[in-house]
């Protein structure tokens, strides 16, 4: 009798279907972000290329946060000051704090970078799996982008920001082109040998279409490489939209960005080169974290 008393006790105190999976998935958690963090400790180059940008990610896109001033208030009584406690970077030629100028203008070269490195992905990777793929196309295609190829890209996006205004808009389209061409001979030349793999020609065989082809079989294994290619990208875009800054083919004036400010404190750079020397070490730094994150990536993936 107590015997089954006992029993029925148990039963009643079963735990209800499915209780014990939650825990199991809570417990599951912490062991991928040990197994992420260990992932990331084997890899130093990624790891110190994450936190530097995520730094300068941070410095420019609150900069609000970060007891910043106006960047465009004038204070002509105050120009031309060196770093000091009022201000840590000193002021340039109008008074301006070159500190809230430099973290400011951090968000036009990422914005920049950013948009660049995706613009040109997608429409690499649409024209150069059209042209891997189809032959007829190829040719003419192939031949295109090697005529966009042979101008210089700083010398192709001067041209092309000579035909439109200064405007951020218009520098990303300047700075697209150039980088298409690059991508699109990436992703040709992947598809030129995956279209030969017994899983295309299998696909092909059960009567599976040309866009599903490209998008289950052959997209899926450019990823990879693709957000290698993505970061180098970046960090030219980022560099490149300084350098038209700096010639006076980028961004307006009004706008602060690195390029703007170091091309505006270049005529006193005897006098104040601090208006030089933060923005360009800010971009220097930038340039090289994202770099950095691109060769963690390229060895993390084993990208050939």
């Amino acid at each position: 009798m107590s015997s089954s008393i006992h029993a029925s006790g148990t039963e009643g105190a079963a735990a209800p279907p499915g209780a014990d999976a939650l825990p199991a998935e809570a417990r599951a958690r912490p062991g991928r972000w040990r197994s992420g963090l260990r992932l990331l400790r084997r890899q130093p180059t990624l790891l110190a290329g994450l936190v530097a940008l995520l730094l300068i990610a941070l410095s420019g896109l609150g900069a609000d946060l970060w007891w910043t001033a106006d960047p465009q208030a004038l204070r002509p009584v105050a120009r031309l000051r060196p770093p000091a406690a009022e201000q840590w970077f000193g002021t340039d030629q109008y008074g301006r704090d070159v500190y809230s100028r430099t973290l400011y203008g951090g968000r036009i070269s990422l914005a920049v970078g950013a948009a660049v490195g995706v613009t040109s992905l997608c429409l690499g990777v649409a024209v150069g799996l059209v042209s891997g793929y189809y032959r007829r196309v190829d040719t003419l295609v192939m031949r295109v982008m090697d005529g966009l190829m042979a101008i210089p890209a700083i010398l192709l996006a001067l041209a092309l920001m000579a035909l439109m205004r200064a405007s951020v808009r218009n520098v990303i389209i300047a700075l697209v082109v150039p980088e298409i061409p690059r991508v699109v001979r990436l992703v040709r030349a992947s598809v030129l040998s995956l279209r030969e793999q017994t899983m295309v020609e299998g696909a092909r065989a059960i009567g599976a279409r040309t866009p599903r082809i490209l998008l289950r079989y052959i997209l899926p294994a450019l990823v990879a490489p693709l957000i290698v290619q993505g970061t180098y990208i970046c960090a030219s875009a980022i560099l490149f939209e300084a350098y038209l800054s700096f010639l006076g083919a980028g961004t307006p004036p009004i706008i602060p960005s690195w390029g703007n400010i170091m091309a505006e404190g270049r005529a006193y750079v005897q006098r104040a080169f601090w208006i030089i020397l933060f923005p360009g070490a800010f971009l220097a730094l930038t340039v090289l974290a994202v770099n950095l994150v691109g060769d963690g990536l390229r060895d993390l993936l084993k990208v050939r």
